[in-house]
């Protein structure tokens, strides 16, 4: 029997389901084969991140059908099938890109010719515009405003291309190299923006300029190949002019934590022991999620690397990002998921 993806609401209080929806096939066109990852597996999916915006929870699937769900029920309000309604073009590994929620649009790579990214109506699932010839990557879009102007930044196959959020119209791109697989979210910060991949690419920024037409980017710096500053699928986080991530390739469980300087590309520092996880920032600290199922804490500091704690928590393999929510992380792994309370309050029992 064909084994489908699921949609899980999961009570935070007590780790109970509350209600699950299904989706597509599991099916993603490989055998998940990765002799590196430790015997875990690679692309054991799925790979989308649900949305939660107003009591709608917003999710597409590795096939590329996005559902719109009432976030206490788990009913469907209204979904689209991305491929056979608008062409989409989905690819190795299928997609992993989730959607992007911003006032009443919901941002989607579709991959589709004329149409390869799409703003659709949250409420309705009416399509409100289409634009774009670009090959969809396994990366999610970013929304920023630069220099007045609200974008949604598409990462695709030929490089980032910037799109007007309320048009649709095209406001820059940057060519930039693709190679097997190009995963992580561009970072915007002011009017800098950030991209890299695996597979001996490597990584640059640029700087996104007014012009008498519009905007053009320039870059600010390139570094080819993986060695220094790469990021396989982890998305670093934004801080003060820095950034920090997991930074490396195939470096399973051993790869680097590290600080980079965002306008010139240089390492502030790096510690081993992290990749390919993620970490998100909070209160001047990095909450680090390691490949193996470590829970690390670590300051904010551009000097050096300073570790507050540390502890193993999961088992089986953590290509997912730690979540801190009132007063609680959550976390979770191909096996196992868990809630950690950091508030400082005794749970009740």
């Amino acid at each position: 029997r064909d084994k489908k993806e699921v949609v899980v609401a999961i009570d935070a209080d007590t780790g109970k389901e509350n209600w699950s929806h299904p989706m597509t096939s599991t099916d993603y066109g490989h055998d998940g084969g990765n002799a590196g990852a430790r015997n875990n597996k690679g692309g054991d999916g799925p790979r989308s991140t649900p949305t939660i915006d107003e009591g709608r929870v917003f999710v597409m699937s590795a096939h590329l059908v996005l559902y719109a769900l009432n976030e206490k029920t788990g009913h469907l309000i209204w979904k689209k099938d991305l491929i056979k309604e608008h062409a989409g073009r989905n690819i190795k590994w299928k997609n992993a890109a989730s959607p992007v929620v911003a006032g009443n649009h919901v941002y989607v790579v579709v991959g589709g010719k004329g149409q390869s990214i799409m703003a659709i109506d949250k409420i309705s699932g009416r399509v409100v515009w289409k634009s774009g010839d670009e090959l969809m990557t396994h990366s999610t879009p970013t929304l920023a405003t630069i220099n007045g102007v609200r974008q949604v930044i598409f990462f695709a196959n030929k490089g980032l291309v910037s799109y007007n959020a309320k048009t649709g119209q095209e406001l820059w791109c940057y060519p930039f190299k693709f190679a097997t697989s190009t995963a992580i979210s561009p970072i915007a910060a002011g009017d800098i923006v950030y991209c890299s991949a695996g597979y001996s690419v490597g990584s640059a920024a640029v700087k996104i300029l007014k012009t008498g037409a519009g905007m053009k980017a320039e870059e600010l710096w390139r570094i080819h190949g993986h060695k220094n500053i790469a990021n396989h699928w982890s998305t670093p986080v934004y801080q003060d002019g820095h950034l920090y991530g997991m930074f490396s390739f195939k470096k399973w469980g051993s790869g680097p934590l590290t600080c980079v300087e965002l306008a010139t590309g240089k390492i502030k520092w790096s510690e081993e022991g992290f990749d390919p996880g993620n970490c998100i920032i909070a209160d001047d600290h990095i909450l680090a999620l390691t490949d193996d199922g470590q829970v690390v804490l670590a300051e904010v500091n551009t000097q050096r690397y300073q570790e507050v704690a540390r502890g193993k928590v999961l088992q089986g393999k953590c290509w997912s990002t730690p979540v801190l929510s009132n007063g609680r992380i959550f976390i979770r792994s191909t096996t196992e998921a868990a809630c950690l309370d950091v508030s400082g309050k005794r749970a009740s029992r």
